[in-house]
């Protein structure tokens, strides 16, 4: 086994790395979405001591970072909580919005957060607001460019053909590494956004130490599932950056 390996060149040793790293990554997936939900459940019955809904928490800390014109509003489904930059609204799911629990308070704070990165211009949530329209237009782009390429690679007569399919392939490569770029700079984003939420649950001062403790493992385990994200989204660009390697290592052959 030890020969065999070594027989293999760099591209090579990178996509079988990547096709073993991929299972795990999955079942990882499923372990983080699974343990979110699990822990919000777990602190849901965990009452806010000050008989705060998450919604009026939220309102608080939009008051005291000087976010008065941004809105707050209630949206279907569960823990699909987000912030617009766009509109400048938090959207809190129904079972967020009105619950008094800490674990809601948390998740509130947290979309509030990213209220604050975004009228402070932290760097990491601009560079994620501007790669949103751009990600738009390229997820669309990215599968018709892939199958070209391949089928043009598939189909080639001639170095010319095989060299155009290589082209698209590596432009379809580009545009999934917009995707990868996009996870990594979410992961600091929203660090930060459950850093501030939890800052402002310290220093408000109507909140113990238990409370916050449950907050913390509420945002950790969702900062689990970005985590992840980005782990997975890197494996599948160098898997696709190790098929670009070997091709054009069969071509100079």
């Amino acid at each position: 086994m030890a020969e065999l390996w070594a027989a293999l060149d760099f591209a090579e040793k990178l996509y079988i790395i990547t096709i073993i790293a991929f299972v795990p990554i999955v079942l990882a997936g499923f372990i983080a979405s699974a343990a979110v939900n699990a822990t919000y459940r777990k602190y849901s019955s965990v009452p806010s001591p000050n008989g705060l809904t998450a919604a009026q928490a939220a309102r608080n800390m939009l008051d005291e970072n000087g976010l008065q014109h941004v809105a707050i509003q209630k949206i279907g489904g569960s823990l699909t909580d987000n912030y617009n930059p766009k509109t400048q609204v938090v959207s809190l799911s129904q079972t967020v919005y009105g619950s008094t629990s800490i674990a809601a308070v948390g998740v509130a704070c947290h979309e509030c957060g990213h209220a604050a990165q975004h009228d402070q211009g932290y760097l990491f949530s601009r560079v994620r607001t501007a790669l949103v329209p751009v990600l738009n237009v390229a997820n669309r782009l990215l599968m018709p460019i892939m199958l070209v390429g391949m089928l043009l690679g598939f189909m080639a007569y001639s170095p010319l053909m095989g060299r155009l399919g290589n082209i698209f392939v590596i432009a379809g490569v580009i545009i999934f590494g917009l995707s990868t770029l996009f996870a990594l700079v979410t992961l600091p984003t929203e660090l930060n956004a459950s850093r501030r939420a939890l800052n402002t649950l310290k220093e408000c001062g109507a909140y113990g130490s238990d409370e916050i403790a449950a907050a913390r493992k509420v945002l950790t385990a969702a900062a689990m599932t970005y985590i992840v994200s980005f782990l997975l989204s890197l494996v599948q660009f160098l898997r696709f950056f190790a098929i670009i390697l070997m091709s054009s290592s069969r071509r100079r052959k």
